[in-house]
């Protein structure tokens, strides 16, 4: 393995497992993910840990990869799946957890101003009602395993 590829992988593992703080928000095991290459969205999946004593909310998202950057989940209309803009953000109970996962809420890239190839890393700025700004490297994981419904997604 060259030097580079070496060098690339051990960043990538660094990224994927290291926690980050808000407040008392916690950022785990982010990463994204897009359909291929020339793609023009794409999406964020993450795990937030809140250790505060009240609920916080996530309000906001801001990354140069993308046009627009929006908080997304998906819901069963008739039968099948459509992605939909959270115009209130995600809750994130004290004490508890929220994932942000393939199929459920997400942070949605519209417009994409980069190809986004596997072992790339951007910025990602979360904004929480509470516990204010976060900057995350998101690291682009296009071979991890996700559940997928099985039916129909429409944005």
């Amino acid at each position: 393995m060259k030097l580079r590829n070496l060098i690339s992988a051990a960043s990538f593992a660094l990224f994927t497992s290291t926690p980050l703080f808000a407040g008392d928000v916690m950022v785990m095991d982010a990463y994204a993910r897009v359909a291929s290459k020339v793609a023009k969205s794409g999406a964020a999946f993450m795990m937030l840990h809140n250790h505060a004593d009240q609920d916080d909310r996530l309000i906001a998202a801001a990354s140069d990869v993308a046009k627009r950057v929006e908080l997304h989940t998906h819901i069963e209309e008739d039968g099948v799946m459509k992605m939909t803009k959270l115009e209130d953000g995600m809750i994130i109970p004290a004490g508890g957890m929220h994932a942000l996962k393939r199929g459920g809420d997400h942070v949605m890239f519209m417009g994409l101003t980069r190809s986004l190839e596997h072992g790339d890393m951007f910025e990602l700025t979360l904004t929480f009602e509470h516990a204010g700004d976060v900057t995350v490297t998101v690291p682009v994981d296009l071979e991890r395993q996700g559940k997928m419904s099985a039916h129909t997604h429409s944005h």
